[in-house]
């Protein structure tokens, strides 16, 4: 589970990018989510466009993205979702650490 300061860096760092996969019509399923887990691994981070065809809430359509790929929901903003998992072989964010108390 990310911390909030972790989700701050996240977003922070995920506003220059670009959806790079959109959910539409035919809602979220298994060659998308295969996908956008490929894509996590090589990029970390990155940004799904809901579009306004698709006929599934919003909400839901983000949660079965993070749990079909098995990341972090770090922020659902309109219609776009950003996710983050991190990567086994392509580390390239470091989250600030949790300061233990």
């Amino acid at each position: 589970m990310l911390t909030g300061k972790q989700k701050r860096y996240l977003r922070a760092e995920a506003h220059h990018l670009t959806p790079i996969f959109q959910v539409g019509k035919g809602g979220v399923n298994e060659q998308m989510l295969r996908q956008i887990e490929d894509a996590l691994e090589a990029r970390e981070l990155l940004k799904v466009r809901i579009l306004d065809n698709c006929e599934e809430e919003k909400h839901e359509v983000a949660e079965a993205l993070a749990k079909g790929t098995n990341s972090e929901l770090v922020q659902l903003i309109g219609l776009t979702v950003v996710l983050y998992k991190e990567s086994k072989n392509n580390k390239k964010i470091h989250l600030p650490r949790v300061d233990k108390k």
